[in-house]
């Protein structure tokens, strides 16, 4: 059959017009891409040969997916500038496993991050992507950006988030699922840890309490405003723990608090020198994660506090690298959990709802804490 080439289109090439140009039928030309097993080998080497020589790239990915009625894509919300999904150790971790998670059943990632303030709609790529279920990371509690997710009435799974009906204004839904650790139970290790070595002057490197408020020391009305679900509980087991143990303790214990920003090594390195020369009593650092951790032990090493004869620091994560690090730190399972958040997003989108996962947390001990030595200050 002699290939009959279009006239020159000024617009996109069309499956009709390569359909013409081989005077085969357009669904000939369509199945050559959707479903190859039903033509011959020949046949469809030559549809596909044609198209390409006329400058045709293939179905139209969006009208597809609407014709189908999934995009084959699941958004990954974050509350935080998109480099915060690269930068963290636990969050790349976590979405690692996530894909795995996915990949079997075709669906694809997109990252949705909070752009920060200065946008005239901020909430616009949750609103408007194309997604068929979405997955929020770690959102403030009651917040404009989870009234937006849930929205848009997907199939949604909250991580490291309290129950909705837990939220004012936020009621359960048949379409959300919940995955979570126990973060409390292992900030409660943490702390525990400290107060059996004998510490009773801590430090405490706070992820942030809500959103955009900035660092620095934490006082008695910014605790009273957390918003992010681990860093209150993780500030709730701390606090908990020393109120129940510290009255054994000589000078009893207190815990002095303050917010990096942001969940990075400079910030950690930032509040933990400025902690510590504040108030060089402090034998004791209990971090949020162990990016802070790390930002403490720098901020040792310019003090000159030796680690952990001086200054006995504790991360949370147990993200890879930790070990290396002889850093003494609180586990959770990272892979495991963005496991768990695939299976539920593919349960949800099977139309069946998914019972709430609360994975738990231990205590790993290393080398970056030891029994309280007297300080003379």
């Amino acid at each position: 059959m002699p290939f009959n080439p279009p006239p020159p289109s000024s617009g996109r090439i069309t499956l009709r017009e390569v359909a013409r140009a081989l005077g085969v039928s357009v669904a000939t030309v369509s199945n050559a891409y959707n479903r190859p097993d039903q033509l011959s080998a020949s046949l469809r080497e030559r549809v596909l040969e044609t198209a390409r020589t006329l400058g045709y790239g293939g179905p139209d990915p969006l009208a597809s997916s609407l014709r189908r009625g999934r995009t084959g894509v699941i958004g990954v919300v974050f509350d935080a500038p998109l480099e915060y999904a690269f930068a963290d150790p636990a969050a790349a971790q976590f979405l690692g496993s996530l894909a795995q998670a996915l990949q079997g059943a075709s669906l694809n990632l997109l990252l949705l991050a909070s752009p920060g303030d200065g946008q005239a709609d901020p909430l616009a790529p949750v609103r408007g992507a194309s997604v068929d279920g979405l997955i929020v990371y770690s959102a403030a509690q009651n917040s404009e950006l989870l009234r937006a997710v849930l929205s848009r009435g997907l199939p949604t799974v909250l991580v490291d988030q309290p129950a909705l009906g837990d939220q004012p204004g936020l009621a359960d839904q048949d379409r959300a699922a919940r995955v979570g650790i126990d973060d409390a139970g292992g900030a409660a290790h943490a702390a525990q840890h400290l107060l059996e070595l004998g510490h009773t002057q801590i430090g405490v490197l706070c992820l942030e309490l809500g959103p955009r408020q900035g660092g620095g020391r934490v006082a008695p009305g910014r605790e009273r405003q957390v918003s992010y679900h681990p860093t209150a509980e993780r500030l709730r087991g701390y606090r908990e723990t020393v109120a129940a143990g510290g009255a054994d303790q000589p000078g009893h214990v207190r815990l002095h608090l303050t917010e990096a920003e942001r969940n990075t090594l400079n910030d950690g390195e930032t509040c933990a020198l400025e902690l510590l020369r504040a108030e060089p009593q402090i034998t004791a650092l209990l971090c949020m994660s162990d990016v802070l951790a790390c930002g403490g032990l720098r901020a040792a090493q310019t003090l000159g506090w030796a680690v952990p004869e001086r200054l006995s620091v504790i991360g949370y994560d147990d993200s890879p690298g930790s070990a290396d690090l002889n850093l003494t730190t609180v586990w959770q399972p990272t892979s495991d959990k963005g496991r768990r958040v695939g299976e539920a997003m593919l349960t949800l989108m099977g139309g069946e709802r998914r019972a709430d996962v609360r994975l738990p947390t231990r205590l790993v001990v290393r080398g970056s804490t030891a029994k309280l030595r007297r300080l003379a200050l």
